[in-house]
C-alpha cells in the first residue's frame, strides 16, 4: 500500500491542467473517451500485441465456424424484441409467449422500455449486431476487471483485453450468453464500471441501481456498498432503482402493477428450478434431493450462503491495510454470492467468472514474481482449476434430457452443480486468504476496525512492476487454500429470458 501511495503522490506532483480553464465540452470528452482505446493499443508493446491479435483472430474465427454448425437460437434476444414491441404497440407485456418454447417476459417494465430499439431492426441483423456487441462488451469487462485488480501494468492491459475478447468466448457462461443473445455482459460492465469509480464521486451507485432495475439480482451490490461503509453510494443505488420503478409506473402503469404484485412471484415463468441449467444453490439442492420443490432446505442453504458471502466480501474490503487487491476480492465475493443465492441462476449468469479469473491470475502472477527461495505453488493451481471449471461445459455432459435432472446419479451431482461448488470454494479461499494476511500482519483474525489507512488511497491503483517482490512474501498465508471444484450445448428445457 505504501508503494501505491508513493506512486499517487508522484502523480500528484505532475502539473495538471489549469483549474481556471473552462471544462471540456461533452463532445470533447466523448471524443477523448473513444480515442482512449486506440492510444492504449498504440502504447502497448508491439510484438505481444500482434501475437495477442493473431490468437484472438484465430479463436474468434474458430468460434464463428463452430457457431455456424452448432446453430444459435438467440431465443432470449427474441423475447427482448417482443418486450420492446409490446411497449411500442401497447400490448400485454406479460401476456405474450414467443419462440417454440413459449417464453414469456420476466424482467421489470423498465427493462422492456430499454428493449424498444430492438424493434427497429430485423432479427437477422440483430443476431449479428448483438453478437458483435457482446464481444465488445467482453473486451470492456476485461478492461474493467484489470482496473479493479490493478494488474497487469497499464501498457500491457490492451494485450490482455484482446486475448480475453478473443479467447473468452470459450468460457461456458460467455459462450451461452452469446448463444442466447443475453444481456449479462452489459449488466456486469455497468456494475463494474460503477464499482471501479472513486468512492468520492457523488453519483457512485447509480450504475448498480439501474442494473437492479433491469434485473433484480444486482441489488445485492447495494448491500455490499452498505456493509462496507459506503452509505451514500448504497442510497444512490437505491434511489436509482426507485427511479427505474417510477419510469416504469409512469409509462407502463398496468404492466408495473402486474409485475410487482403478481408476475414477480410466479417462478414458473422463469423456468424449472431443478434443471442443470440452473447453477444456483437452490438448483443444486433441488437436484440433490431429487425434487422440483426443494423447500426449506434450499431456503436455509441459500440464506447461509448469502450471509457468508456478504460477510466475506465485507471482511476482505475492511482488511485493505494488509490484503492486496482487497476491493477486488470484495467485489468478486459479492458477485459470486449474488449468483449463488438467486433462486434461478442460468449458466450464462456466471459471466462474473471473467473478473474472478483475472483476480486469480493476478495472485498467480504476483506469486510467480517472487524469488525462487520463497516462492510457493499455490495460486497457479487454483487459477487453472477455476479456468478448467468454467471451460468444461460439465453440467451439459451429464444425462439431463426429459426428467433426468431429478434423477441424477450420485457421480453426476458434482458436474451438474459445478458452478455452485466453484462459487462456494471461492468464498472459502477468500476467507482463508484474508484471515491469513491478517494473522501474518499481527492483526486479530476477526475484526472490522482496520479500514483503509488513507481515505484518499484507491487500492485499485496500479501496483509497481515489482510490488509483490518485497518482504510481503513472508506475510503470505501458510494455510493450504481449498481448490475450487472443476466446471455447454443448448439449454435442455425451454430456455427462459431470465
Amino acid at each position: 500500500m505504501t508503494a501505491v501511495q508513493d506512486e499517487r503522490r508522484a502523480a500528484q506532483a505532475v502539473p495538471g491542467p489549469d483549474p481556471a480553464a473552462a471544462p471540456a465540452r461533452p463532445s470533447a470528452r466523448l471524443a477523448a473517451a473513444l480515442a482512449a482505446p486506440v492510444r492504449a493499443v498504440r502504447a502497448a508493446p508491439r510484438r505481444p500485441m500482434l501475437t495477442a491479435g493473431a490468437v484472438a483472430f484465430v479463436s474468434l474465427l474458430t468460434y464463428a465456424t463452430v457457431r455456424h454448425f452448432v446453430g444459435t437460437s438467440m431465443v432470449d434476444m427474441i423475447v427482448y424484441r417482443a418486450e420492446g414491441s409490446a411497449v411500442v404497440n401497447g400490448g400485454d407485456l406479460y401476456g405474450f409467449r414467443v419462440t417454440e418454447w413459449a417464453l414469456p417476459a420476466t424482467y421489470p417494465p423498465f427493462a422492456a422500455m430499454l428493449f424498444v430499439p430492438t424493434t427497429w431492426f430485423g432479427v437477422g441483423f440483430l443476431r449479428i449486431a448483438i453478437t458483435v456487441g457482446n464481444v465488445a462488451l467482453l473486451a470492456l469487462l476485461a478492461h474493467l476487471s484489470f482496473k479493479l485488480v490493478g494488474r497487469p501494468r497499464r501498457e500491457l492491459r490492451p494485450v490482455g483485453v484482446v486475448l480475453i475478447a478473443g479467447c473468452g468466448v470459450w468460457l461456458e457462461p460467455v459462450f451461452t450468453t452469446l448463444r442466447y443473445g443475453q444481456v449479462n455482459l452489459a449488466l456486469a460492465c455497468l456494475i463494474l464500471w460503477d464499482l471501479t469509480r472513486s468512492d468520492t464521486r457523488l453519483s457512485k451507485g447509480i450504475g448498480i441501481g439501474i442494473a437492479a432495475g433491469i434485473k433484480l439480482t444486482p441489488g445485492l451490490f447495494a448491500v455490499y456498498l452498505l456493509v462496507t461503509g459506503r452509505i451514500r453510494a448504497a442510497f444512490v443505488a437505491g434511489f436509482a432503482f426507485l427511479g427505474t420503478f417510477l419510469l416504469g409506473a409512469l409509462f407502463l402503469p398496468d404492466a408495473t402493477w402486474g409485475y410487482w404484485t403478481k408476475y414477480l412471484f410466479d417462478s414458473t415463468r422463469v423456468g424449472k428450478t431443478e434443471i442443470v441449467d440452473n447453477q444456483s444453490v437452490r438448483g443444486a439442492v433441488a437436484r440433490l434431493l431429487h425434487t422440483a420443490e426443494p423447500g426449506t432446505a434450499a431456503t436455509l442453504a441459500g440464506g447461509l450462503v448469502a450471509l457468508a458471502g456478504v460477510g466475506v466480501a465485507a471482511y476482505a474490503f475492511r482488511s485493505a491495510r494488509v490484503l492486496p487487491r482487497a476491493e477486488a476480492w470484495g467485489v468478486c465475493c459479492a458477485a459470486v454470492t449474488a449468483v449463488l443465492v438467486s433462486p434461478i441462476s442460468w449458466t450464462h449468469h456466471w459471466v462474473w467468472c471473467v473478473p474472478v479469473l483475472v483476480l486469480l491470475a493476478a495472485e498467480a502472477a504476483q506469486e510467480a514474481s517472487r524469488p525462487v527461495a520463497v516462492r510457493r505453488l499455490r495460486w497457479r493451481p487454483v487459477f487453472v482449476a477455476t479456468l478448467i471449471a468454467f471451460c468444461s461445459f460439465a453440467m451439459w455432459l451429464v444425462p439431463h434430457k426429459g426428467d433426468l435432472d431429478q434423477h441424477l446419479a450420485p457421480l453426476s451431482q458434482a458436474p451438474a452443480a459445478v458452478y455452485p461448488l466453484v462459487g462456494v470454494c471461492f468464498l472459502l479461499v477468500a476467507a482463508l486468504r484474508t484471515g491469513s494476511r491478517r494473522r501474518a500482519a499481527g492483526l486479530p483474525i476477526l475484526g472490522w476496525h482496520d479500514r483503509r489507512v488513507d481515505e484518499g488511497v484507491d487500492e485499485r491503483a496500479d501496483e509497481p512492476a515489482d510490488a509483490g517482490r518485497h518482504s510481503a512474501a513472508a506475510a503470505e498465508p501458510t494455510s493450504t487454500t481449498a481448490e475450487p471444484a472443476s466446471t455447454a450445448s443448448e439449454r435442455q428445457q425451454a430456455p427462459a429470458a431470465g
